[in-house]
């Protein structure tokens, strides 16, 4: 097969590989659209992983299945699915214990282009297709439910571990697809004031459609400053982070009331420790959380979120700045990802 790799750090390119094998429980997939993402640029070129050497990238994937293993009950070769981006081992005692995504260790469940080739190729290989493939609805885009593999799961997923309430003021920090996503749920969790922080106008625009009620542009001062200002000086009740590095935690708590909670969604490509200051987290007792998870996969969600597709609850077109079409163009969206021109929210290749 056929697949664009991590050559090794700094270094991608085109290779090929022996086709994966199937095994009883699992499916092999060939794409019909995907998408690069942040994370594989973090995996590239600041090495979050450590150097790997011809791992095929890529982990949001819409596709078809071309074959499935003896033990697979509800897909079959010519079915149209969306795959999400963590896979885990449902029959493993971390799935057991309610972290399905820690499955077989931490981080476990995301495989693809962590612990095996991702979906950037000619064909590739899902484990537990019975738990982890989900029907593509024949009226959706597979171009719009490719954002379902992992943008809308893991934004959404930052407003659950930000336990966000009615009427909760909630700050959402960093707007690119993932934070629009985080912005989206913190709406339809019913959030009252969502303070959005970003700064390119096309972000902007999308957090404003999504439910952001005031932007904070981080070039324009001091974002603490500027949520002290809009608040009062109260602060926010919750906080989501989705961008930003380790030292955005320490911004993040000094403008979190006391009680307030952060859902950290955001994937740390570098840096050895994250700092909380010291007097503004109470001197440790100021009940100030951080919940910090990498995002449920598996076939449930990705029905549930498709539902919220089909009957026009969420809309991600405006996610999808760039389309390109035809495999080769992978390559060139994803270093559109690592340059991020100030047009782009999300680039979707179909195939």
């Amino acid at each position: 097969m056929k697949g664009l790799a991590m050559l090794h750090l700094n270094a991608v390119g085109w290779i090929e590989k022996e086709a994966p094998k199937c095994g009883p429980l699992d499916a092999l997939v060939q794409p019909l659209a995907v998408a690069p993402c942040t994370s594989d640029v973090h995996t590239v070129w600041e090495g979050a992983l450590g150097d790997r050497h011809n791992l095929i990238l890529g982990h949001e994937a819409v596709g078809e299945v071309v074959e499935v293993g003896s033990l697979v009950r509800d897909f079959k070769p010519g079915d149209r699915v969306i795959v999400p981006a963590i896979t885990p081992d449902w029959n493993s005692l971390e799935a057991q214990g309610g972290y399905s995504m820690h499955s077989g260790g931490m981080l476990a469940g995301w495989k693809f282009s962590n612990f095996k080739d991702g979906v950037f190729a000619d064909i590739f290989h899902v484990n537990d297709a019975d738990g982890n493939l989900a029907h593509l609805p024949s009226d959706m885009d597979p171009a719009e439910a490719v954002m379902l593999s992992d943008m809308v799961p893991t934004g959404m997923h930052g407003a659950e571990l930000a336990d966000v309430q009615y009427g909760d003021s909630v700050l959402v920090v960093g707007i690119g697809p993932v934070g629009l996503m985080a912005v989206a749920a913190a709406a339809l969790r019913g959030a009252g004031r969502i303070y959005a922080v970003g700064s390119r106008a096309v972000c902007v625009e999308a957090a404003r459609r999504y439910g952001a009620t005031d932007i904070i542009d981080y070039r324009q001062g001091d974002m603490g400053s500027q949520v002290a200002s809009l608040t009062g000086g109260k602060g926010v009740d919750k906080a989501i982070i989705a961008g930003g590095d380790v030292d955005t935690f320490a911004d993040v708590i000094k403008v979190l009331k006391p009680g307030g909670r952060i859902g950290n969604v955001n994937y740390l490509g570098s840096g050895d420790y994250v700092k909380i200051p010291r007097v503004e987290w109470g001197c440790g007792m100021a009940h100030k959380t951080i919940a910090g998870g990498l995002m449920p996969g598996g076939r449930l969600r990705m029905q549930k979120l498709a539902s919220m597709l089909s009957v026009g609850r969420l809309d991600v077109a405006p996610l999808l700045t760039h389309r390109f079409h035809g495999f080769d163009k992978l390559e060139e969206a994803l270093m559109l990802m690592k340059d991020k021109p100030r047009d782009l929210i999300k680039p979707v290749v179909t195939i």
